[in-house]
């Protein structure tokens, strides 16, 4: 029986994805070989030996020492596209909120309460200071084509809007679900210049960090509204603050306030809304849990962040799955291996991811102890395991 520890109170639809004859879960497990994780902060957390993945309900990783799990041959997976449908949403909103000023309008109408009947006038003669554009016929730019970036270029498309879409690393799948309404931008340059709104959903690394800064407002239209509904740190915030006193940038919607965000004019700062819907913490639940199930029970890697995605189906009586660094001659050694020890493969996988690779055997009969002691001594070899 495989134990699944969690760190945070994980929707029960996905805990019941996990099979209670294999598997028992549980927040205090002191020896797990999964971990399943929303927002818990990893990094300083000792990584027991026995820990085979770790599975987040969610698409950001930045809770998880995901290099260190590399080291040590722990799977780190995501759900990305789980929440997708509840960021589109948001973002739908955020793009009314950047332009009709329905906050301020909020917060405006609650300050007549106490004023009787003179309420209808007092609203007519005071809404000209919170009209805003609307979004038919206006230009918008997304920026990063994953899961919810395809969302919501295609629902902007509905929306009447000319929609631009710069992705240089867009998957297949990404491109298949893509509105053919969408231009593709091959340089970021000249969607950004176009734009009346740019609306941002990249991940967070330290290419991506401060990605919206002094250099990149300078080449927007005056007047244009940014929305940020996927990391804080992709923006540049001092920049950010001075581009609306200027007026360069109108609004700035975000999901991710800061001290000095909410001290700015034409800031509308949300309290990190995301995916913040029972359906997407019950996707996401469910999905990491599959996730986990596969790998542990099949060796199947699916939506990982740190090794590449392998899965075959099974044949022969045992499997051997090996997380290895990529390096030629490995597969080699591995066969040779499993060669010398009378292991007869029957099927055989493998694929690499930067640094990382990983190898799945079907072989005919059992693999014993001693067998799997001997690929471990293979140089470059991780973690090897039978199942």
């Amino acid at each position: 029986m495989y134990q699944i520890k969690t760190l945070n109170n994980i929707s029960p639809l996905g805990l019941s994805r996990l099979s209670s004859n294999l598997f028992a879960v549980d927040e205090e497990g002191a020896s797990p070989d999964g971990i399943l994780v929303r927002s818990a902060a990893m990094h300083e957390m000792a990584l027991p030996g026995s820990l085979l993945a770790v599975a987040r309900a969610g698409a950001g990783v930045n809770n998880i020492p995901v290099e260190k799990c590399s080291e040590a041959g722990i799977v780190v997976f995501n759900t990305p596209g789980a929440n997708a449908n509840a960021v589109k949403e948001l973002v739908l909103g955020g793009l009314v909120l950047a332009g009709r000023k329905v906050g301020k309008g909020l917060a405006w109408t609650q300050s007549l309460a106490g004023q009787g009947d003179a309420i209808a006038k007092l609203v007519e003669k005071g809404k000209n200071q919170f009209v805003g554009p609307e979004l038919a016929g206006k230009t918008i730019g997304v920026v990063g084509l994953g899961a919810i970036g395809v969302k919501v270029a295609n629902m902007a498309t509905h929306l009447g809007m000319e929609v631009l879409g710069y992705d240089p690393y867009i998957s297949v799948e990404g491109a298949w679900s893509l509105s053919r309404s969408v231009r593709h931008c091959v340089n970021l340059s000249d969607l950004i210049a176009q734009c009346d709104y740019i609306t941002l959903h990249l991940p967070a690394t330290k290419d991506t960090k401060g990605f919206v800064n002094d250099a990149l407002i300078a080449q927007m239209k005056h007047g244009v509204r940014i929305l940020n509904f996927a990391r804080g740190e992709l923006v540049d915030t001092a920049a950010m603050v001075g581009a609306l006193k200027t007026g360069r940038v109108a609004c700035y919607v975000t999901d991710f306030p800061s001290e000095a965000l909410l001290a700015a004019e034409g800031a509308v700062c949300l309290p990190h809304l995301g995916a913040s819907t029972p359906e997407s913490e019950d996707n996401c639940a469910v999905m990491a849990a599959d996730e986990l199930s596969d790998y542990l029970l099949n060796g199947n890697i699916q939506n990982s962040v740190n090794l590449p995605s392998v899965s075959m189906p099974r044949s022969g009586g045992s499997r051997v799955c090996a997380v290895h660094r990529n390096v030629p001659g490995i597969l080699a050694a591995i066969t040779d291996v499993a060669g010398k020890a009378g292991l007869n493969i029957e099927n055989m996988t493998n694929k690499s991811r930067g640094d990382y690779a990983y190898t799945m055997l079907d072989v005919a009969g059992s693999v014993g102890e001693a067998d799997a002691q001997r690929l471990m001594a293979v140089k470059g070899i991780i973690r090897v395991r039978v199942v």
